[in-house]
């Protein structure tokens, strides 16, 4: 399979100017200052495949944004070398600003006293779309992610989700090969989120193009990624599936009991982690290695009317995987 993105020891640095701390109180700061270089990537090093999903995962500062603003040509990198789709993206040639689209959910691209439709004719005027074509797409779009009439609103009256609907369908107009979507589902109720997720996973399979997340939602990268990279302090800390990742760094399962009686924590503390018990109920971390022989002992030793199995989740291996450097 061909490759869509490659980066090669991809560093940033940005100059950061700031009063020196023996100035901070005069009016010679504003004219003696000292420059200070602060990394925000340092040595990224990765590769995908054309049509793969791939999830970037990092806390606040960890690089994410800085990356995807490299790979879209918004920022140029202080080292290393990187090609998306045989392009430099910094050079910022039309063949390239044809095939990507960058959507960042904190930031708009639709004009706001206009309605969607009037910025979707621009954009496909600006794109060389006929105007066939361009309604062509446009009523595609709409019927993907239920739009309705809302294109026809001025933007400023649209919610939070209506406006993402509108400003995935801008950004897909002229069908990119790369999408780079940077927090696409925040701020969003728990139904739209699953509507966005939902459209994104049948614009990949309908296109083949490649998808580029990053979200503080776990249930995003669950629900679109197989693979996922994750920066720490603008380093790769891991690279590789997303059931690698889980599997390395979840080694128990949660377990809910519901009991017809009451039941002693010395009891049950034999059978795993107890985290919590009341006079009807009980939840236990059961080592994984256990996990199908405990079950079978709690079921057959206790009154157990309801029982609840956790399976380890990307959101309880992530914080894990940061643990060790956060505690270095």
């Amino acid at each position: 399979m061909s490759k869509a993105i490659e980066l090669c020891g991809i560093s940033k640095v940005y100059e950061v100017y700031r009063a020196r701390d023996d100035q901070s109180r005069s009016l010679l700061r504003y004219f003696r200052r000292e420059k200070t270089y602060v990394p925000a990537v340092t040595d990224v090093s990765f590769s995908i495949d054309a049509g793969e999903v791939v999830g970037f995962l990092g806390g606040n500062g960890a690089g994410k944004t800085t990356t995807l603003k490299m790979l879209s040509g918004i920022v140029r990198p202080s080292a290393g070398h990187l090609s998306v789709l045989g392009h430099d993206p910094f050079k910022r040639r039309a063949e390239f600003l044809k095939s990507i689209a960058l959507v960042m959910g904190q930031k708009q691209q639709l004009t706001w006293d206009l309605p969607a439709l009037e910025s979707f004719h621009l954009h496909g005027a600006l794109y060389d779309i006929a105007p066939v074509e361009c309604r062509r797409r446009i009523d595609e779009l709409c019927q993907l992610l239920s739009a309705g009439d809302i294109i026809r609103r001025p933007v400023r009256k649209l919610s939070l989700g209506e406006r993402m609907k509108c400003e995935l369908i801008l950004s897909l107009l002229h069908r990119p090969s790369i999408l780079f979507l940077d927090e696409p589902t925040i701020g969003l109720d728990l139904e739209m989120q699953v509507a966005i997720r939902k459209f994104l996973l049948e614009y990949n399979r309908e296109s083949g193009a490649t998808i580029i997340l990053t979200s503080h939602y776990m249930a995003d990268i669950e629900a679109l990624a197989n693979r996922v990279i994750v920066l720490d302090q603008g380093r790769v800390v891991f690279d590789g599936a997303r059931q690698a990742l889980v599997k390395a760094h979840v080694n128990e399962r949660q377990v809910s009991l519901r009991f017809s009686s009451q039941v002693g924590s010395d009891e049950l503390s034999v059978y795993g982690t107890l985290l919590s018990l009341d006079s009807e109920s009980a939840e236990l971390l059961v080592p994984e290695e256990q996990f199908a022989a405990t079950v079978a002992q709690l079921l057959a030793n206790f009154p157990v009317t309801d029982i609840s199995i956790q399976t380890p989740s990307l959101e309880q291996a992530f914080p894990r995987l940061l643990l060790p450097k956060e505690h270095a």
